[in-house]
């Protein structure tokens, strides 16, 4: 919990790891895509060292680097996905990055469209999860900030960044949602 939350004077960087398992999800897809993009240099290599005709093997190099395009890039994504939020008090702004690889997506939100930060459960009995939100008024996207298995650490990052933000902090685990929504 230590790591997800890093205050350095009005800024405040709170990170969403990437669960391993994802990690671990696009090992295979990146070694099917070498495997494939191997057997792609091998077929090149054979045909520029003079043992084949590149116009004969153009159809297979082809379809075999698209192949290999096509399941490397998602285990690229999964690989290199990160996602975090950056708080900045002074300008009263909030920017959401989500980034794999060389690409950034970013969001922007005004800090002032926010009220209080929102603890939440989902309701599942046998493998609950407390998330922590940034929340506004009614029609303001909540930004989801952290999810955790234990009350207690999402109590905890919520305090902390209450405190760093000058928000409250409102538990609704257990809690049944508006009728209206």
């Amino acid at each position: 919990m230590a790591d997800a939350m890093t205050v350095d004077g009005s800024i405040v960087r709170i990170d969403r790891p990437m669960p391993w398992v994802g990690r671990l999800l696009s090992l295979p897809l990146l070694a099917a895509s070498g495997y494939l993009l191997w057997n792609v240099a091998l077929g090149l290599r054979q045909d520029f060292a003079g043992f084949g005709r590149l116009a004969d093997d153009l159809v297979p190099v082809l379809v075999f680097t698209g192949l290999g395009l096509l399941v490397g890039i998602p285990g690229i994504i999964l690989l290199t996905f990160r996602y975090f939020v950056v708080l900045n008090e002074t300008l009263r702004q909030i920017v959401i990055t989500r980034q794999f690889g060389p690409l950034n997506f970013r969001k922007r939100r005004d800090l002032a469209d926010y009220h209080f930060i929102g603890i939440t459960d989902d309701y599942d009995p046998q493998a609950t999860t407390h998330d922590v939100n940034l929340c506004g008024n009614k029609g303001t996207e909540p930004i989801a900030l952290m999810s955790f298995t234990k009350r207690e650490e999402a109590s905890q990052l919520a305090n902390e960044l209450g405190r760093a933000l000058n928000l409250p902090a409102r538990d609704y685990v257990g809690t049944e949602p508006d009728a209206d929504e």
